[in-house]
């Protein structure tokens, strides 16, 4: 959606309050920004000044969600947008704008969340080892894949890395997450290794002469980008037969998954993805077959060891219940 020139002054200031006060990252402030455009062409439509959006009422903002549903915008398109508007409206309150009707969390339609989409063990083993080892790419593609699942990173935080950033001694990585918080996470031993042979192999192959300071080159001797890693980790995931709706977040959410499925607590899984809130960790709460059934095994006063649960040969153990269910 293109930005006209009426909503620029406002799109400014609120951008330069979500990067400089808030600290986002650039593809959640053009987030932000999208989801705040339609508001404000729908004030201009409602001839309510751009200026003033205090001036939105409850009966207004109801007339501005059947607008969003008219246009053909997703429930959870909409939930979103709602979210982000009562940020815009708290911010606009604290430039000294009058009282205003701020939507409540609950104002708007529900937003359905499907529980997160990860990787049996034997298919995230597969994936990361997929690349060509003989050929400085797949160096780097091993170690790349390495860490988004090894680490649980972000695919921002995985191609902002630089060499300065890698302690290979202590297995640990410093990455900057959102809102530029920067913070120190573990690798295992294999993730180190393919680092490290990237670094001693593959790197300097790729581009001998680059003064780039990025952990991850592209051909060029430039900092990988995003949209690359998210064809690569496509590409691999057909090639060793995963899930075709295998993505970069997928690699994290298996990370998440994995933790949880063998007993860590959700307070050190929350940190090591860097989430600010136990909230957004508790999505990968989702019980496993696996974990189901173990806890079985130990809990139930009439369960043994050694007898098959009830649960024994009902579906696929990396799937969660809750896709069983449905």
């Amino acid at each position: 959606m293109t930005t006209k020139t009426s909503h620029q002054p406002q799109i400014q200031e609120f951008q330069a309050y979500l990067q400089g006060e808030r600290g986002l990252s650039p593809t959640t402030v053009r987030n932000y920004l999208a989801d705040v455009e339609p508001f404000l062409m729908f004030l201009q439509k409602e001839g309510v000044p751009l200026d003033k959006p205090e001036g939105a009422d409850r009966p207004l903002l109801r007339r501005y969600l059947a607008w969003l549903m008219e246009l053909g915008y997703s429930r959870g398109s909409i939930a979103r947008k709602v979210s982000t508007l009562r940020s815009y409206l708290r911010f606009r309150q604290a430039r000294g704008g009058s009282a205003a009707f701020i939507p409540p969390r609950r104002f708007g339609p529900r937003r359905t969340q499907p529980p997160p989409t990860f990787l049996g063990k034997d298919d995230a083993s597969h994936l990361v080892e997929a690349p060509d080892l003989s050929r400085p790419t797949g160096l780097r593609d091993r170690a790349l894949l390495e860490l988004l699942y090894a680490a649980g990173l972000r695919v921002s935080e995985a191609v902002g890395l630089d060499i300065q950033g890698l302690d290979l001694p202590q297995r640990e990585v410093q990455v900057t997450g959102k809102g530029d918080k920067e913070r120190r996470v573990p690798m295992g031993r294999p993730a180190a290794q393919a680092v490290e042979r990237y670094l001693r192999e593959g790197r300097a192959r790729l581009h001998p002469r680059t003064a780039e300071q990025a952990l991850f080159l592209n051909a060029a001797g430039k900092r990988l980008s995003q949209r690359s890693v998210q064809r690569l980790v496509k590409r691999y995931a057909l090639e060793v037969g995963a899930n075709p709706a295998t993505h970069t977040h997928t690699l994290r959410h298996t990370f998440a998954t994995h933790l949880l499925d063998g007993g860590a607590d959700l307070r050190v899984v929350q940190h090591l993805l860097g989430h600010a809130s136990p909230r957004t960790t508790q999505v990968y709460t989702h019980p496993t077959l696996a974990q189901a059934r173990r806890l079985y095994t130990l809990a139930h006063p009439l369960a043994s060891p050694n007898e098959t649960s009830p649960l024994e040969g009902q579906a696929d153990e990396s799937r969660p219940l809750a896709q069983e269910a449905s």
